[in-house]
């Protein structure tokens, strides 16, 4: 070998030095599953494990007597399940019901419901240290729920909070 092939492979190889510490960094970072979708010409997300199928808005029930935020109930294989409107939910502008409209269903161990957004896009996955938790000029019902804004400017909903929230729960009888 030549003095320059050496260089060269010494380069080479402090390249590849660099590059495997960088790779075993991002293995060792914990990354989130999202499933993110689109409300009120913005992009949001929950994470995936709560997601249990997402479909399209069809059989729509209302209602009565509930909160604004109940937009009704549907079948889902052979269950009932409500529908929840984050646009109501978070005060964000309304928009009529289109065939584009999907159902994000969530669960965890104890509560089940769906999501209506405008059009479900995909899944993915993001750094869970590179989501922006400080928000201050967030206010209201949407900082409470949110884990965090990511690099794409995607709202990551905290779905463990969504579930386990008392406002969300309607409990009366008629």
């Amino acid at each position: 070998m030549s003095g320059t092939d050496r260089s060269v492979q010494a380069v080479l190889q402090a390249r590849a030095r660099k590059l495997a510490v960088v790779e075993t960094q991002l293995q060792d970072e914990p990354e989130l599953q999202l499933v993110y979708f689109e409300l009120a010409q913005e992009t949001y997300a929950v994470e995936a494990h709560y997601v249990v199928e997402v479909l399209p808005l069809q059989h729509l029930t209302p209602l009565p007597y509930t909160p604004d935020f109940v937009l009704g109930i549907v079948g889902v294989h052979g269950h009932i399940v409500s529908v929840i409107d984050l646009r109501s939910f978070f005060d964000l502008p309304r928009q009529g019901l289109s065939d584009l409209n999907r159902i994000v269903i969530l669960r965890d161990g104890q509560m089940k419901f769906a999501l209506l957004t405008d059009r479900a896009v995909g899944s993915c996955s993001v750094p869970k240290q590179s989501l922006q938790t400080s928000q201050p000029h967030l206010n209201g019902v949407r900082r409470d729920y949110l884990l965090g804004i990511s690099t794409a400017s995607w709202a990551v909903l905290d779905a463990a909070k969504l579930l386990s929230s008392p406002q969300l729960r309607v409990e009366s009888y008629v």
